[in-house]
């Protein structure tokens, strides 16, 4: 083990890791550590740890680090580490990073995912999708005078895991289908995963091909995720993948579907004993899984390794019914930036209202109106905004009509982010970001309830039940409010932010 000792600058503060951790961060003065090789948290993770003071930390393989207030420890492979300094700021940082390490590939998610919302099955149906009720859903968007964008069908419009046909009870006819959700100015995604069923005849002819992940007898490897257990497909075998491009590709001719959500592929799923055609670990069989989605524009993932600089959509993972930063609506920003310093730019911050499944169901009968008002405002100028509970099933015509306005309001924005969308294709840079990525140097770097979109537009959500004011830090510059109010900073202003408003400011 090859260990590097770094000693913590004066108001040095660090990012890095772990997309989940960006509650935690940025890491000053405090003790924190993780092991790259064991966690991934259920979302995106890379090798880089990243200061406020132009250095950072890459290695190609997983690491252990840990911050003790004065000291960082990065442990890997022996000469495997990376220290790179002298790049400033954090944004000097990230640029030299990704360029060495991670850099753009020119490509960039479907633009729609951009410049419309997204519409998920997952909570309005959740196991239980079916051709009628998909139907309806979409009707209903636009009868609620919410745009058109893109719809996903969540997991179990298939037969069964690996067998990627529509089912026949639920879904009699699919190409009329998504024939009519074109017509209605949807695009349309299917859910798919890694996994397939065990014992079943898919299964069966792929051990048989050689296509499935064994175990150290020369078995198909079963893996336990949350739907059950499951073989997995084994993408280090470029036959097996060629096998599952054809079953999606199929559908896009047969039934006209556009896009895919990729699920599942966590480093938990893929256990010790796991052998595959070509050695690998379980982060890299997590890399390898997502690289299948670049062969299609209209994509989504939630756990990735490595993967910084490609045209995938990210979704931060599954949050719930709530407001605290602990999974629920106080993580969306502070993970959402860490995302981009990451290299993951095209973000997606989950579902509106929270799409962890068990959660929801929970609090079914309790909702919080206030808070699917709030989690709408925070995600309207995200990259993309993601709807699944139905708003007008849920709320209240007040509460309704306020969703519908964020809606519409990350619509009128669409063309502004999918020009950053464009430019992060090249650059690599993130579309939000965070202050002390824009203006270095201010005191910034612990500000994780506001954040920028591009270089200009400053966005500040409410994020605590009650309020109706917002305590907003304006940097250098005159801005304008979506109020029209004029605000000359850099000051700290609160400002007045009612349910119906969300605080937004263009720099001049």
């Amino acid at each position: 083990m090859y260990n590097v000792n770094l000693e913590i600058l004066e108001n040095e503060y660090w990012w890095g890791g772990i997309v989940q951790d960006g509650i935690f961060m940025p890491v000053k003065d405090t003790e924190f550590s993780r092991d790259l090789s064991m966690e991934q948290k259920a979302n995106q993770s890379t090798p880089l740890l990243i200061s406020s003071k132009g250095r950072y930390v890459w290695s190609e393989e997983p690491y252990t680090y840990s911050f003790d207030k004065k000291k960082l420890v990065v442990s890997g492979k022996e000469r495997a580490i990376e220290v790179s300094e002298g790049h400033e700021n954090l944004r000097g940082a990230f640029l030299h990073a990704s360029k060495n390490y991670f850099p753009a590939d020119g490509t960039y998610p479907a633009p729609l995912m951009f410049t419309a919302p997204q519409y998920n099955t997952w909570i309005e149906m959740m196991y239980e999708p079916t051709q009628q009720k998909v139907l309806d859903y979409a009707k209903s968007v636009l009868d609620n005078g919410m745009p058109s964008g893109v719809l996903i069908i969540d997991d179990n419009w298939q037969e069964d895991y690996g067998v990627w046909n529509f089912h026949p009870g639920r879904f009699p006819d699919p190409k009329v289908m998504i024939d009519s959700l074109h017509k209605m100015g949807f695009q349309v995604m299917l859910w798919v995963c890694n996994l397939v069923s065990a014992d079943s005849l898919t299964s069966r002819y792929l051990e048989k091909q050689g296509y499935l992940v064994k175990n150290t007898e020369g078995l198909p490897a079963i893996a336990r995720w949350w739907n059950g257990y499951s073989a997995m497909i084994d993408f280090t075998n470029e036959q097996a993948v060629g096998w599952f491009n054809d079953k999606l590709k199929q559908l896009m001719e047969d039934y006209g579907v556009d896009g895919y959500k990729f699920d599942a592929g966590d480093l938990d799923q893929f256990q010790e004993n796991f052998v595959c055609y070509k050695p690998i670990n379980g982060l890299e069989y997590s890399q390898i899984w997502a690289q299948v989605g670049c062969n299609y524009s209209l994509n989504e993932y939630r756990a990735c390794w490595k993967m910084g600089g490609k045209g995938l959509a990210q979704r931060l993972s599954d949050k719930n019914h709530s407001w605290k930063p602990e999974g629920g609506l106080g993580s969306l920003i502070p993970n959402g930036l860490i995302q981009g310093i990451l290299g993951y730019a095209f973000t997606c911050p989950d579902m509106i209202g929270g799409g962890e499944y068990m959660n929801f169901l929970e609090n079914s009968q309790n909702l919080d109106r206030e808070l699917i008002v709030r989690n709408a405002q925070c995600a309207a100028l995200f990259p993309m905004m993601q709807f699944s509970v139905a708003p007008w099933r849920v709320l209240d015509e007040m509460h309704l009509t306020i969703c519908v306005e964020m809606a519409k309001l990350h619509e009128r924005f669409g063309e502004r982010i999918l020009k950053l969308a464009e430019a992060a294709a090249v650059t690599g840079e993130p579309i939000i970001r965070h202050l002390e990525y824009v203006f270095p140097g201010n005191g910034y770097e612990t500000i994780n309830d506001q954040f920028m979109l591009g270089d200009n537009i400053l966005v500040a959500p409410v994020l605590e039940k009650g309020a109706t004011t917002k305590r907003v830090i304006f940097p250098e510059g005159k801005w304008i409010g979506d109020d029209q109010s004029e605000v000359y900073g850099p000051c700290v202003q609160i400002v007045e932010a009612p349910l119906e408003r969300l605080p937004w400011y263009e720099k001049q």
